[in-house]
């Protein structure tokens, strides 16, 4: 299999103040990696306020970890990306901080793999 190149858009306009995107392969899928800059309650991150979807908005199946010390969150799917769909990774206002401050707007980063 060759390599796979990814086209990342954000609909989001304030996405670059909110997180920070570290992109990386493993084991021949993509895994996200979201950076936030204040500790995260852990009870908002789950697969209902942050998930992948295809074109049509239906979610993938994903493994969504979080690290308390980083504040990072990892969201790897379940099965390869196809390089005929384009995806979405959705954050939603759902996710608070530790003290309870939301998101002020989601954020929603189109993606592809071609």
């Amino acid at each position: 299999m060759g390599k796979k190149f990814l086209n990342i858009q954000s609909t989001s306009p304030n996405a670059a103040g909110i997180v920070k995107q570290d992109l990386k392969f493993k084991t021949g899928d993509f895994l996200w990696k979201v950076k936030f800059n204040i500790p995260l309650d852990p009870n908002t991150v789950n697969a209902n306020n942050m998930y992948v979807a295809n074109s049509s908005n239906i979610p993938l199946k994903t493994s969504i970890r979080y690290d308390s010390v980083t504040n990072q969150i990892e969201i790897e799917p379940a099965e390869p990306y196809s390089t005929t769909e384009s995806y979405y990774l959705h954050i939603t206002t759902n996710v608070a901080s530790r003290n309870g401050q939301r998101l002020k707007e989601p954020v929603q980063v189109q993606f592809q793999f071609y």
